[in-house]
């Protein structure tokens, strides 16, 4: 009774903290122009030649879009000084040649706009690849810290939801408000052109629909942000149900897998609500200011016109309606690319959101890699060992060690691993491990046993350099691994994990992920001496039998089967073997145990493991407690000391 209370009260308080929990605020003014300044010189990077076309073009479109108001008022002087003069002869040849020359107007216009669209749509999805493929470049590069602290569903949203967001803004926001912007100034400039008076009337009205769309705007702004925030998280969250969905039906917690959806859901349409309020609110407040607008100009215009005013302006051009009814098409055309402004807000904001998530990721610290000591194929001639073309598999490994003195030596790999006095912690300030101080000699098994949380794991994870040790030495055949290049120091270790991961591919690739360049026939003699031949032979189509979501169609010991394969394939001089038995049966215990004792063979190995009949064989075991190797031997040596092991052996206590 009282575990089901405990859970229920951790459960709610799990909800309180999701319920409670607020969504980041909208980025500050500096840097959304800093991140839209990076994002502009990325995209001109991308396309350095496509996106100056574009431009022009925006520009050309922007400058004859105002010209119309003056062929009307052309048209306008030409009626109306006929209609004075009754000559209406003369009037077809100015009217016909007005009519051709907007005509090319328009026809440039459509040019203009056709390029544009066709470039834009090759920019934006080619900026979109580019962008991808430099997510997923850059990801590569982090380091493993940086997967353990954020969750999987929150990496994908890069992917989607802030990959989304660029593909409107680049494709429409940023080439709309490119437009409206230098329409604006064009329509400003005819203008004031022909009256500075009806001018200012159109910009204090402007100024009065620019302030109410940073008013309603800016609010939208924040909650399209805050959003887009919890779209993420409602994808997380449903990712993780979904690979848990095992978890969830066992325990019969679907229900509670409900309310907790409903949680965070509620918190996505709250923000969805109040974001789309705002900016479909904004669209009609607009659209009605033009309409006033155009009212007013229209009177004052009349009462110009009616009682003489002076008109002040560059044409001197007197008021008249040849000058108001161009004014009032302006005026429709100006508040209508306000509008088109204030549609493209909420738009740009949340591009700009998902731009700065990118660019943060981007931004991310990959892991450092200071080695110089790379790994080569080595062969003897003449009694010395001498290095092989890249790409050629003898079998020989030697450390490529180069010397401050100018020399390079061949160090031969054999598999010496030694840690001294080393000292770690995840973070400062809590050290996991404490003056730990192991050697493993070529060719010998060194198991670590102990309860959870004593370490076992994290010194293999040291031995890969996936940390890095805060004190102490970490030697691999006399090199210290600080020295070795990262990808040629794990490429000499092979791991075989208690979690298998089997990727969408035929189990060849599998098998092959080891070692992308091996043969078929070098892959089907890793499974054979991994003792996996004979179920995949059994399988529908052998070697070529596609693997779905993880390998779902095999059982867990086929699965780690084929991780051992993998393993092999890669030939590596040091294995390090996690828990890889502690999932599966006994019966398949002992099948994966023989191909892993053939795997081991010959090899420097690291064990971890919970059932100790696995472990009797070992060169050494080591007995871990809270950091610290509280005892080290043979079996039957720690057997004779009646310690901790002896206690863990004969089961006076059990592994937690």
């Amino acid at each position: 009774m009282s575990i089901n209370s405990d859970a229920k009260k951790q459960y709610e308080a799990s909800r309180q903290n999701v319920a409670g929990r607020q969504a980041p605020a909208a980025p500050a003014r500096g840097g959304r122009g800093k991140t839209l300044g990076r994002l502009i010189r990325t995209l001109f990077t991308f396309y350095p030649k496509l996106l100056p076309i574009v431009v022009v073009c925006i520009v050309v479109q922007a400058i004859l879009s105002a010209m119309p108001a003056t062929f009307i008022q052309r048209a306008l002087e030409i009626v109306t000084a006929t209609w004075e003069s009754g000559d209406w002869a003369s009037v077809s040849g100015s009217i016909t040649t007005l009519t051709l020359t907007l005509i090319c107007v328009y026809a440039v216009t459509l040019a203009a706009n056709f390029t544009q669209t066709r470039l834009m749509a090759i920019i934006t999805q080619g900026s979109l690849e580019k962008f991808r493929e430099m997510l997923f470049d850059h990801m590569q590069d982090l380091p493993i810290s940086y997967f353990d602290q954020h969750q999987r569903g929150d990496i994908m949203s890069y992917y989607t939801n802030d990959i989304d967001t660029l593909r409107q803004m680049i494709s429409q926001s940023m080439p709309n408000i490119c437009l409206t912007v230098i329409t604006c100034c064009s329509v400003i400039c005819v203008m004031v052109y022909y009256s500075v008076w009806m001018a200012l009337v159109v910009i204090l009205g402007v100024c009065f629909m620019a302030y109410m769309t940073k008013q309603l705007g800016g609010r939208s702004a924040r909650n399209f942000v805050a959003q887009q925030h919890e779209i993420s998280v409602v994808e997380g969250h449903v990712e993780e149900i979904m690979n848990g969905q095992r978890v969830v039906k066992v325990f019969c917690h679907e229900d509670a897998a409900q309310e907790d959806f409903d949680v965070r859901n509620e918190k996505l349409f709250r923000a969805a609500r109040a974001a789309n309020m705002y900016t479909n609110t904004l669209g009609p407040i607009l659209m009605n200011l033009g309409n006033l607008m155009y009212v007013i100009v229209a009177l004052a215009g009349g009462i110009f016109i009616a009682f003489g005013t002076p008109n002040v302006s560059v044409s001197g051009l007197a008021f008249s309606v040849a000058v108001t009814v161009p004014f009032l098409n302006m005026t429709k055309q100006f508040a209508g690319q306000i509008g088109q402004i204030s549609q493209q807000i909420n738009a740009v904001v949340m591009g700009l959101a998902g731009a700065e998530r990118i660019f943060e990721l981007m931004d991310e610290e990959p892991e450092h890699d200071e080695g110089y000591v790379t790994l080569v194929n080595t062969k003897m001639e003449n009694g010395q060992l001498v290095e092989v073309e890249t790409g050629k598999h003898t079998g020989r490994w030697a450390w490529k060690h180069p010397h401050h003195d100018g020399t390079v030596e061949l160090v031969p790999l054999e598999g010496d691993v030694r840690l001294s006095h080393v000292d770690f912690g995840y973070k400062p300030g809590h050290t996991v491990l404490h003056d730990v101080s192991v050697w493993a000699k070529p060719g010998q098994k060194i198991a670590f046993v102990g309860a959870t949380g004593a370490g076992k794991t994290t010194i293999t994870n040291l031995i890969n350099r996936f940390y890095d040790i805060a004190d102490g030495k970490i030697r691999y055949d006399g090199i210290n691994i600080n020295k070795i290049k990262k990808n040629d120091l794990r490429r000499s270790l092979g791991m075989v994990l208690q979690d298998v991961n089997l990727f969408t591919g035929t189990v060849m690739d599998n098998i092959r992920y080891g070692r992308l360049d091996a043969t078929d026939e070098e892959c089907i003699a890793a499974a054979k001496l991994a003792g996996a031949h004979g179920f995949i032979e059994r399988l529908p189509e052998g070697y070529n039998t596609m693997l779905t979501d993880n390998g779902s169609n095999l059982s867990q010991g086929q699965r780690q089967l084929l991780s051992i394969s993998r393993a092999a394939v890669a030939d590596p001089p040091v294995m390090i073997l996690d828990e890889a038995t502690s999932s599966i049966d006994t019966r398949t215990e002992a099948i994966v145990q023989r191909g892993m004792d053939a795997l081991m063979n010959g090899r420097t190995t690291f064990v971890i493991a919970h059932r100790l009949s696995t472990v009797r064989n070992s060169d050494a075991i080591i007995v871990l407690d809270h950091g610290r190797i509280i005892e080290r031997g043979s079996h039957d040596e720690l057997i004779a000391k009646r310690g901790t092991y002896y206690q863990l052996y004969t089961g006076a206590f059990e592994l937690e």
